[in-house]
């Protein structure tokens, strides 16, 4: 069954046999002398025998060794061992061996090789036979855990291991591996359990190698284990920890950074967790200072669950976004631990204790569940707290160890920083996109003269603020002005600035300027910035704000200026620095304006010109910025030239308010974008479209007046007949007033040539215009003024009313709102 000289660690090398000895008697007098002795000194047995023993030695050498003498004279080193017999006369005698030095050193040194494997060495050492049967086994596996005292030679290791040990199985087909291919397999990892304590697992680190004969057949293996059970928890410490670092902190967002905290955290180093964030951090406030009050709720922002665990049940009664009942209440786990700052670790009858009174269905789930270890970790981040992490065990039978708590704060205190600033920059994003609502139309008018649709995306990888801005400004007369400009920079400056030229173009729209003569207007308002703000230095309020860096901004912008007439369908335009239109008529292919273009606002230039065309119904106009064409892949220019083909087919020829393949205007903006975009815009981009409509004949009418008092009567006349016409009696009496004092007005203080004109649009419109350029105003006549309360009536009367100039003269223009109800009676009978 076995060689039984394995039996024995000690016996596993025999003592090797050697001729080499001398015979003495009791004199000391040599009387026997062997051939090895012979050949190790060069003395025949007639030269040495008679002679003394002690006259063959030299000297005595270190380390137990002798040195004897030569025939030659030379000395030879050797070990002497010394016996006593007795020979059959009953004479004493002396059996002397002598041992090559150098081969006594090797053989000390394979007897120490073996005693320290296999009675000193800390590794287990097995030896099995080529039938995979136990032939030796050190002292180590008897002194440590597994099967210490069986009877195991002669059998194999799964007839002498507990069943549950390890799966033998594979070892086995590990060890015939070897045997077949006769190559080690080193450092193979195992997992198993421990004899008497089957929650435990512990990790081996398992070596097989051949034993091989002189001849080199394999003829046994040698088993090496090492416990390595600290090792690898430490390496699955680390891995849990690099793979925190990787997965925590992917986005700026609160509740998807606590996820990943739980999602890293399950199933790799607990069974559950969850995170609980104070209010204000979970709102996107800033955290409390100082110690944190029992009267700030912890909301829950993530949880998870190991398969089959508690998934459902634990998340259902904490909801993401509600508060934890566990933590709230005087002295409670959650306020204890974020006061102190340190991390709380229960069992699960200590965690019952607490549970119980503050939420009894979850204590009766945690008993359910069978949680026996429940570990809380306070979260902060620059000296505040946030909230806490929990981390529960109860599927795994090893409760969490000291180790275990330095590693659930490694991970969490790199979460803490990842959620503060998603906190920050959610706090930061929230301010700017409330800023940029507030610079930025909310919501375009709806207007007859157009439809009109926009976007705005900010720069990647930047905040939601930028310089670019879109604008649709109603003016008199059912015109509309379109407005796209760039001022220059990111980010606040850039905004402030944008937000200040906005409020000029629409400021300077109301004197109801050409788009040349607006955009110079502009350009003098930039100019005086820096004055401006060398003022502000001068009254102390010095150069920190940025007035230097605003008036920077401010030169350098872009601006293209549109007026749209529905009435006329003539469309005038100017632009300063900025890229043309594009132009996509109802019946052709999209194209780029030919506009006159000049230097940017504030730097020096040719003066600006404008430019006009007429359009026709159903035309598209597109505004946009340089950030939609520009990119560092690709030039403006190139941009320019892809702009119209993107353009193409998603906005020509279209019915009104639908585009040609069925979609809107807002549908064909964010296909224009995809094509021109695909990737984030390195700049912020500003894009307005609009249709056209005209306002046709039966929504408008105009009379010429002759410059005499008594054609007031007939305008009135006129009037009223085209009110009936229209359906808007009740307008009779405020409208006859209104015509009567502007024509009134242009008869007694204006020229002729004197034209009124009255619009239906989105409101009733009333115009008078005369040949005479004086600017009217509302004078605040006397009790006993025959006159000057014309304006005045006009003024209470009409929602709202101006005056603008021309080359002919002025126009003096009021706007009353329909009744109730009249603009949805008059859209169905058009839409029949």
């Amino acid at each position: 069954m076995h060689d039984p000289v394995f039996h024995d660690a000690s016996g596993i090398l025999p003592e090797p046999g050697d001729e080499t000895y001398a015979l003495l008697d009791a004199h000391g007098v040599v009387i026997g002398w062997s051939p090895g002795a012979e050949r190790l000194l060069g003395y025949t047995t007639q030269e040495v025998r008679g002679r003394r023993g002690v006259d063959l030695l030299d000297a005595r050498a270190e380390d137990g060794l002798a040195v004897l003498r030569h025939r030659d004279g030379h000395g030879v080193e050797v070990a002497l061992h010394a016996r006593r017999l007795d020979s059959t006369a009953g004479e004493r005698q002396w059996l002397i061996q002598a041992t090559d030095a150098e081969a006594t050193r090797r053989q000390e040194l394979s007897e120490a090789l073996i005693r320290g494997l296999f009675t000193e060495s800390p590794f287990l050492i097995d030896v099995f036979d080529t039938q995979l049967r136990f032939i030796a086994q050190n002292d180590a596996l008897r002194r440590g855990e597994g099967f210490a005292n069986e009877e195991f030679v002669g059998r194999t290791m799964s007839e002498v291991a507990p069943p549950d040990l390890m799966d033998m199985a594979a070892l086995e087909a590990r060890q015939r591996r070897v045997l077949a291919t006769g190559e080690a397999l080193v450092q193979t990892e195992v997992r198993g359990l421990i004899r008497g304590d089957p929650d435990r697992q512990k990790v081996w680190s398992e070596t097989i190698l051949p034993l091989r004969s002189s001849s080199g057949e394999v003829i046994a293996l040698a088993h090496t284990v090492a416990d390595v059970t600290e090792r690898a928890r430490a390496r699955e410490r680390l891995a849990v920890v690099n793979e925190a670092s990787t997965r925590i902190g992917t986005s700026l967002d609160v509740l998807h950074t606590a996820r990943e905290l739980v999602d890293v955290a399950v199933p790799d180093f607990a069974d559950h967790a969850y995170v609980n964030l104070l209010a204000p951090v979970f709102l996107g406030d800033e955290p409390v200072p100082g110690p944190v009050s029992e009267a700030v709720p912890l909301l829950r922002a993530a949880s998870s669950s190991i398969t089959g665990g508690p998934v459902e049940t634990p998340d259902a009664v904490v909801p993401t976004g509600e508060a934890d009942p566990f933590t709230s209440g005087p002295g409670s786990l959650f306020t204890r631990a974020l006061a102190s700052g340190e991390p709380l670790l229960l069992t699960g009858e200590e965690l019952l204790t607490e549970l119980s009174p503050a939420d009894p269905r979850r204590a009766v789930l945690v008993e359910s569940y069978g949680v026996h270890s429940w570990l809380l970790v306070p979260m902060s981040a620059r000296g505040a707290a946030l909230g806490a992490a929990c981390f529960v065990r109860y599927a795994r039978a090893r409760p969490f160890e000291a180790d275990d708590v330095l590693l659930a704060e490694e991970i969490v205190a790199r979460a803490a920083v990842c959620i503060d600033n998603a906190r920050r920059y959610t706090r930061e994003r929230t301010a700017a996109l409330a800023l940029r609502r507030s610079l930025l139309p909310q919501e375009l008018p709806v207007l007859g003269a157009v439809e009109a649709v926009c976007r705005y995306l900010p720069a990647h990888g930047h905040a939601e603020l930028g310089g670019a801005w879109y604008d649709v400004i109603p003016l008199s007369g059912a015109r509309v002005a379109l407005v796209v400009g760039d001022a220059q920079g990111r980010g606040l400056n850039a905004a402030v600035t944008m937000g200040r030229l906005r409020t000029v173009v629409r400021t300077l729209a109301d004197l109801d300027l050409s788009p040349d003569e607006l955009l110079a207007y502009m350009n003098d308002q930039i100019n005086r910035f820096p004055d401006e703000h060398t003022r502000d230095e001068a009254a102390g309020d010095g150069p920190d704000g940025g007035g230097r860096a605003g008036a920077a901004g401010a030169a350098g912008t872009t601006c293209v200026y549109v007026v749209f007439d529905p009435v006329t369908r003539r469309c005038a335009l100017a632009r300063a620095g900025h890229p043309p239109p594009v132009h996509a008529p109802r019946s052709g292919r999209p194209v780029l304006l030919d506009v006159p273009g000049g230097p940017p606002l504030g730097r020096p230039g040719t003066p600006l010109e404008s430019g006009e065309l007429t359009l026709e119904d159903g035309d598209v106009l597109v505004l946009y910025t340089h950030g939609l064409v520009g990119s560092p892949e690709r030039g403006v220019d190139l941009g320019l030239q892809r702009l119209p083909e993107a353009l193409s087919g998603i906005a020509l020829d279209l019915p009104p308010g639908r585009s040609r393949d069925g979609a809107g205007l807002d549908d064909a903006c964010d296909m224009m974008i995809g094509r021109l975009l695909p990737v984030p815009a390195q700049d912020d981009v500003a894009l307005l479209m609009v249709r056209v409509h005209e306002l046709d004949a039966g929504h408008h009418v105009t009379w010429d007046l002759p410059a005499e008092p008594e054609v007031v009567g007939r305008a009135r006349t006129l009037a009223t007949r085209k009110l009936a016409e229209w359906g808007l009696e009740e307008l009779e009496f405020s409208t006859e007033l209104v015509v009567s004092e502007l024509v009134t007005n242009a008869v007694r203080y204006g020229t002729g040539p004197i034209q009124l004109r009255m619009i239906r649009d989105r409101e009733l419109i009333c115009e008078v215009s005369d040949g005479s350029s004086t600017s009217p105003h509302v004078r605040h006549a006397e009790d006993t003024d025959e006159g000057g309360r014309g304006l005045f009536l006009v003024a209470q009367l009409a929602a709202l009313w101006g005056a603008r100039y021309h080359a002919r003269g002025k126009t003096i223009w009021a706007e009353q709102p329909f009744p109730e109800g009249y603009l949805e009676v008059a859209d169905a009978a058009a839409d029949r």
